[in-house]
């Protein structure tokens, strides 16, 4: 979201970054998809355990983040790259590098390990992903002002903390 913020900013073509930043999250979906079923073919219980450690480890994350959010950047306000190719292949390439290996795809490989459903998984994890990044680009401005980043980041680590739980909880009946 935060990325999507930045870059919009950047660029001034919010549905030109949109559509550089769900490309981009294809690419993740389906990396993670591919992990999580790799994941999957191991033992439910191992998995489980995996699949516990890695949304603690999300929680945890997040809790820092909000303890310690980074600062806030300076008032840029340079517009670079007006054309859509070039917002659209900077967001592509932006999302790309700087989103690898982070909590959604992590969330998205253990979900598809322990759902079954990898494609369904996928999918899913897309849509949101693509939705987040629409609200961004829309909204995000506006949304940052009244939500500080830190709100957000409890809100997610305690979604993370309860994943953890109910896979540990699932994982010893």
């Amino acid at each position: 979201m935060i990325a999507t913020i930045l870059l919009v900013a950047r660029f001034r073509r919010p549905g030109w970054v949109w559509t550089g930043a769900v490309t981009a999250f294809a690419v993740h979906v389906t990396v993670a998809v591919a992990a999580g079923s790799v994941l999957g073919l191991l033992p439910d219980t191992l998995v489980q355990a995996v699949v516990a450690a890695l949304f603690a480890t999300g929680a945890v994350v997040l809790f820092r983040s909000a303890k310690h959010p980074p600062e806030e950047a300076a008032e840029d306000h340079t517009v670079i790259g007006s054309t859509a190719r070039a917002a659209a292949l900077g967001s592509f390439g932006m999302i790309l590098v700087a989103e690898w290996g982070d909590l959604t795809q992590l969330a998205t490989a253990s979900l598809a390990a322990r759902s079954g459903a990898p494609i369904a998984t996928g999918i899913g994890a897309w849509a949101a992903l693509a939705s987040v990044a629409a609200i961004a680009a829309a909204f995000g401005r506006r949304l940052v002002e009244r939500f500080p980043i830190q709100r957000i980041n409890y809100v997610g680590a305690a979604v993370f903390a309860g994943l953890a739980t109910w896979t540990l909880v699932d994982l010893a009946m």
